[in-house]
Order: structure tokens, then sequence, then C-alpha cells
């Protein structure tokens, strides 16, 4: 079950997305200064760290970093979707990507298609299953759909996501979290303007002004990076559970110089968040390893609701629908998933598969 709050009134709507007013909010009430978001932070870190040292390591539960995405419905014949794949280099050919490419069966609309673009594309390919496929197709206005991820066999390649993914602060992010470095959002983004997009439009005629770009996690940032960096490059921005905590609150910093800045682009803005991301629940962590308890101690440089609070402040923007959803009890994993399938529900109006399991898929499930 999912719920959706109006945030001024906590007012309650299941599967319908909260749309702010700007009227709805006062933004000087609704930020909070930095003295007290700081001491709110802190408050909240200590209790949180409290709270995770109960958990014992036997029953931690980690993410396999090694865990591979298996066959996808990119590798068999779909009756609604043709799939096409090609690879992308970085300018200095150091690095590639590997992007996925689905076209529906049927004509092309006159203006070409509207497409939806996702991050970890990989990732993203291993929860869909051919059902989802043909209802896409069936919609009255189908998308193109649009898999970045990284040219291996991977479901998350961290080290990669966590160079491609965030935006260049000072002082940058911890070397031993970022083997591979930080920073890399803007070059990406230009990859995708001026690399990948050019390559889609070889193989399919697009809609330039029905993009939706959709991420996870960091993969969240990066959309809301781009939304204040490059806000005509999609039309709709879809951050699920984004890393407000990245690079000591960097987004809320960044999200302040957009609203004093912007100057009437129109776009679409969907937040999403885990009830359990909310009050501060990132699950069961071990303890003993003094790099999750480092990770842990920096995720406290944002307050747990503040990509609830960035979707209402967002809402005083001139030219931007900014809508959150909350999905009750999820933590930030389960979060992938269900946040994909509800912004494929969003955009596409296909039915919503938020609460629905993983389909099958071999090696994935592993």
């Amino acid at each position: 079950m999912t719920s959706t709050f109006h945030t001024a009134g906590f007012h309650a709507a299941r599967f319908q997305p909260a749309r702010f007013q700007p009227g709805d909010f006062q933004p000087a009430g609704f930020r909070p200064s930095v003295r007290t978001r700081v001491a709110t932070t802190v408050a909240a870190g200590l209790l949180f760290l409290a709270s995770l040292a109960m958990t014992t390591p036997a029953s931690a539960q980690q993410r396999n970093p090694l865990q591979t995405i298996g066959q996808t419905v990119a590798d068999h014949a779909s009756h609604a979707y043709a799939f096409e794949r090609f690879t992308v280099a970085s300018h200095d050919g150091s690095r590639s990507w590997r992007v996925h490419v689905a076209v529906p069966k049927t004509p092309a609309p006159a203006a070409g298609w509207p497409t939806f673009w996702m991050l970890d594309g990989n990732a993203a390919l291993i929860e869909f299953d051919d059902a989802l496929l043909e209802e896409l197709a069936a919609q009255p206005e189908p998308h193109a759909l649009v898999f970045i991820g990284y040219d291996n066999d991977l479901r998350i390649d961290s080290p990669q996501r966590n160079r491609d993914y965030t935006p260049a602060v000072l002082p940058p992010e911890d070397a031993e979290t970022a083997p591979l470095g930080s920073g890399g959002a803007d070059a990406l983004a230009e990859l995708i303007e001026r690399t990948i997009r050019p390559q889609l439009a070889q193989r399919m005629p697009i809609d330039p002004q029905r993009q939706t770009l959709w991420g996870h996690s960091l993969g969240g940032l990066f959309v809301l990076h781009t939304l204040y960096t490059r806000t005509g490059a999609f039309q709709t921005y879809v951050a699920g559970s984004p890393s407000m905590w990245w690079g000591d609150a960097h987004a809320v910093r960044e999200s302040e110089r957009f609203i004093a800045h912007n100057v009437g682009h129109p776009a679409r803005v969907i937040i999403h968040l885990g009830g359990a991301e909310r009050v501060g629940d990132r699950g069961r962590r071990d303890l003993t390893n003094p790099r999750v308890v480092a990770h842990l101690r920096r995720i406290q440089a944002a307050t747990p609701d503040a990509a609830m609070q960035l979707a209402g402040t967002l809402a005083t923007v001139p030219g931007i629908e900014a809508s959150y959803r909350e999905f009750p009890g999820l933590g930030h994993g389960p979060m992938f998933r269900a946040s994909l399938m509800g912004a494929l529900h969003a955009v596409t109006g296909v039915a919503d598969r938020s609460n629905t399991p993983r389909p099958s898929t071999g090696d994935a499930d592993q």
C-alpha cells in the first residue's frame, strides 16, 4: 500500500500523488535555518546510530556488490517492443556505458516517441517482464524506453555510479568510499545530451518535448542535479529516494540556488521516498565495519525527510509542478523497484506495480 502526503497538513491520499501549489507553503518557515538544520541533524544522527547499535553483525543484511542481471526481457523476442543495444565511450575512452533501447512495435507518433530514460539501466532491466511491456505498448501514447547502464553484467556498479551520478563538490567525498572518484555528473549529463541522445535520434524519432528521466538513490541525486543545471534537457524528472545527504547535503544547497535563480522553465518533478527512510531507518547494518559507520554518519548531513521538504519547496517555484509520493514501510533498497514502477505508472499510465515483487530472471534473483 502506498501513501502520499500534502506536507503542510499531512493529508493522506492513496495512489494520487500530492501536487503542491505555491500557496500551500511559506518557504521561510518551510526551510529551517542552517543552524536549526544542523542541530536537528546532529540530534537525529545520535539517536539513529544508537538504535542501529542494537543490531548484531549476524543479523546485518548487505547488498551483494557482485550480483549480476542474468537474462532479461532484452534477451528474447517481445511481441510489444523491439530491443536494440549499443555502447558509448567517454571522451577519453577510459570507460563505457551499455544502452538498451526498447521501441514499441507500433507506428511512431507524428511528433516522435515520448521517451522514458532510466539510470542504473542494468538493474532497471530486470524489473521488466513481458506483461509490463505489453501493457506499456497498449497505452494510448506508448513510450520508448532507454536503459543507461554500464558495459558489464553487474546489477549495480557502485564505484562507477559513485563517480558518474554525483555533482562536483569541494571538498570531494572520501576516497575510500569512492575509489574511482566522484563529481562526474556534469560529464555524464553532457554524454547523454551530446552522444546518447543523437544516437537514439538515428534509430527512432524522438519527441523532444516529452522526455522523462528517472533515477534512484545517487541516481535520484543525478536527476535533481540535472533539473537544477539543465532544466530543458527533460520535461519530467523522477527522483526515487534521492541521496540528499551526499556531499554534506549538496542537493539542499543546490536546490536553494535553483529556487532563487530559476527563470520559470516549466518542468514536472516527482519525488519518491520510502516511509522507513523518512523516519531515518536505513535497515540493518554491520556496525563493526568502519566504512558502514562512516557512511551512516555522512547520511545525517540531511534530515531523513529532506526529500519530502524539497518537494514542497520546489512547488513554490514558478513553472514547476512538484509531487511527492511516500511508500509506507519501505527502506532504501526496496525503493528501487517501487519508485521505478511508480514512475512508470505516473508517466505512462500503466497499472501501478510498485507493491509487486520483481519478476523471476534467473541469476538476478540469486
